[in-house]
C-alpha cells in the first residue's frame, strides 16, 4: 500500500486492517516482516529535501502553526524550466520505499523533460510532526488525515514552483494504492494545482458499501481457482486443520512445530493470520515479473505457490502444502531458518495506517464461505470497540464519502471532474473497489485481465507482456495529451 493499500497498503498500501475478523486487526505483521526485508538497497537517483510544513492547514489556532519537517525526493536531471513536474503523492510509508518501486515514473521523465517529486505522507517515514512521540496517542495522531496530506502536498507544489521560477510548470499527479486515492482526490480538491491525476489501484469506491463486502477475498479466491483448482480446496481445507492442530494437547506447541517458529506461538490466529497474510499480499503482487515490493518473489507468485501445492503427494496434509506454498512469500530466498510471528517491529513506521483505518479510513469487509481463507462476518460494533479501547476515537465510516464522494460516482464526475485515468488491474484485489468503466471522454478507466497491484507504476523491464506495455502507451498518450492542451491554452492566454 500498501498496504500496503500496500500497500501497503498496502494500501498497503495497505488497508486490510480497517476490517474485523476473530483475530482482530489482520494481516499487519505479516506485511511487516517482510518491508525490511523488501527495502531497496540500491541508491536512488533523487535528492532528499525537507519542506517546512504547518502542523494544521484548517485552523488557526497558535498551535496550528507549529511546523514539522517534510521529506521529499527530488529529481531534476531530465527537466528544463517551464517544462512539466510530476508529483507522486506519498502513501502510508516510506517515501524512498515507494520511490524504489514507481519506475515507470523515471522511465517517462526523458521524454516529457519532467522534475520528478515524490512527497512522504505526514505522519510516515521520516516526516513524523511529534517526532517518536507521534503515534502515542490520538492527541498527536488527530493530525493525520487525508485532508491534512492533501494540503500538505498543495502547499509544497506551489512553494517548489515559486523557488524553481517555474510557476507555469503544468503538474501532473500519481499515486498507486491508497497513493492512487490520494492522486485522484487531489485532482478533485486541487484543479488549480494539477492539470491530471494517474491513479493506479485506487479502492476509492471500498467505502460506504459501494462495493460489496466480499469483493475483495472473493478476488483472492478467484486468482488461485484461476491457478489450480486444487490449489484453492487445499488452502480452503488448511484452515479446519490448523483448527484441529491448534486444539490438540500442546496444540499451540506443535503448531510453532509445524510453522518453523522462531519463539512459541502464544495463539493460533498469529499462525493463521501469518498464513492467511502470505495469500493475500501474494495475489496483490502477482506481478508477470520478478519483483521485490513487499517480498522478494518470482514472476506471477500465485502461480508458483499452486505448483508447490500440486506438487505434494497424494495424502500429504493440506496444512503442511498450505505452509509451504505461503513459505514462498515469506522465504523465497531460503535463507530463514525460522519465521517470526508475533512481535512484530515496525520499520516502515506503517503504525499510523491503524489510526487512519480507526477513524477516515472505514473500509469494511467480510469474506464468505465460498471464499478459501477463513470466512468472517463484518463486525463494526466490534471494530468500533477496539478503536475506542486503541484510540479512544470512534470510525466516522460515511466520511470519505462526504469529504470526496463515491456513490453514484459515474454521475456526479461526468458533469463535475476532468482528466483522471483509473488503472487497475483484475488480479489485484483492491481492483473490485476501483473505477472499472469510463466516466467521460477524459476520466477514463484502464483495465488490465491480469494485471497486480499498480503494476503499471513499476519500472519497464525487457519480460514485460505486451499487455502491460500497452497499458503503459496508452497512460503516456492520455498524459501527454493533458499537457499539450495545458500549453495551447497557456499560449492562447498569453496572445
Amino acid at each position: 500500500m500498501s498496504a500496503c493499500l500496500c500497500l501497503v497498503f498496502l494500501f498497503f498500501s495497505i488497508v486490510a486492517e480497517a476490517t474485523y475478523s476473530p483475530g482482530g486487526f489482520h494481516h499487519l505483521s505479516s506485511l511487516r516482516q517482510n518491508k525490511k526485508a523488501s527495502k531497496s538497497k540500491q541508491e536512488l537517483p533523487f535528492e532528499t529535501r525537507y519542506f517546512p510544513q504547518n502542523l494544521d492547514h484548517f485552523s488557526f489556532t497558535p498551535e496550528s502553526y507549529t511546523v514539522f519537517h517534510q521529506k521529499y525526493l527530488i529529481n531534476s536531471r531530465f527537466w528544463r524550466k517551464g517544462g512539466p513536474i510530476f508529483v507522486y503523492t506519498g502513501n502510508e510509508g516510506d517515501i524512498d520505499w515507494f520511490a524504489a518501486n514507481t519506475g515507470f515514473m523515471l522511465d517517462i521523465a526523458p521524454k516529457f523533460q519532467a522534475l520528478l517529486v515524490f512527497i512522504e505522507h505526514r505522519f510516515y517515514g521520516e516526516s513524523t510532526p511529534f517526532g517518536k512521540k507521534s503515534h502515542k496517542s490520538a492527541e498527536t495522531l488527530g493530525y493525520l488525515n487525508s485532508q491534512q496530506a492533501l494540503a500538505d502536498y498543495a502547499i509544497l507544489i506551489r512553494s517548489l514552483k515559486q523557488n524553481l521560477s517555474s510557476e507555469a510548470s503544468p503538474v501532473v499527479v500519481f499515486g498507486g494504492s491508497y497513493g492512487g486515492m490520494l492522486a485522484a482526490w487531489f485532482r478533485l480538491k486541487y484543479p488549480h494545482i494539477t492539470i491530471g491525476a494517474l491513479a493506479s489501484s485506487a479502492p476509492i469506491l471500498h467505502f460506504d458499501n459501494i462495493v460489496p463486502l466480499t469483493s475483495f477475498y472473493d478476488a483472492i479466491s478467484q486468482d488461485f481457482k484461476d491457478a489450480s483448482i486444487n490449489c484453492f480446496k487445499v488452502i480452503k481445507k488448511s484452515w479446519e486443520e490448523l483448527e484441529a492442530v491448534s486444539t490438540m494437547k500442546n496444540g499451540l506447541q506443535e503448531l510453532s512445530k509445524k510453522f518453523r517458529t522462531c519463539k512459541g506461538l502464544h495463539s493460533k490466529y498469529s499462525a493463521r493470520d501469518w498464513l492467511s497474510g502470505a495469500f493475500v499480499y501474494t495475489a496483490m503482487v502477482n506481478y508477470p515479473t520478478a519483483a521485490n515490493f513487499m517480498a522478494p518473489l518470482p514472476g506471477y507468485p500465485v502461480e508458483q505457490m499452486c505448483k508447490i501445492i500440486d506438487g505434494f503427494p497424494r495424502g500429504s496434509s493440506n496444512l503442511d502444502r498450505a505452509f509451504a506454498a505461503a513459505s514462498l512469500y515469506y522465504n523465497y530466498s531460503g535463507s530463514k531458518k525460522c519465521f517470526e510471528m508475533e512481535q512484530q517491529t515496525d520499520d516502515h513506521g506503517l503504525n499510523g495506517w491503524q489510526y487512519q483505518a480507526c477513524t477516515e479510513m472505514v473500509m469494511p469487509m467480510s469474506c464468505s464461505n465460498q471464499s478459501m481463507l477463513p470466512p468472517y462476518d463484518n463486525d463494526y460494533e466490534a471494530f468500533q470497540e477496539q478503536c475506542m479501547s486503541r484510540y479512544g476515537v470512534k470510525p466516522r465510516p460515511h466520511w470519505i464519502t462526504t469529504e470526496f464522494g463515491g456513490k453514484r460516482i459515474e454521475t456526479v464526475l461526468k458533469r463535475f471532474g476532468s482528466n483522471i485515468i483509473f488503472s487497475n488491474g483484475m488480479q489485484d484485489p483492491w481492483s473490485r473497489g476501483g473505477v472499472l468503466k469510463n466516466i467521460s471522454s477524459s476520466i477514463v478507466a484502464l483495465v488490465t485481465k491480469k494485471g497486480a497491484h499498480h503494476a503499471d507504476l513499476r519500472a519497464a523491464t525487457k519480460d514485460d507482456p505486451e499487455w502491460l506495455k500497452e497499458q503503459r502507451r496508452q497512460e503516456v498518450s492520455i498524459i501527454e495529451k493533458w499537457i499539450s492542451e495545458y500549453y495551447r491554452d497557456l499560449r492562447e492566454e498569453e496572445q
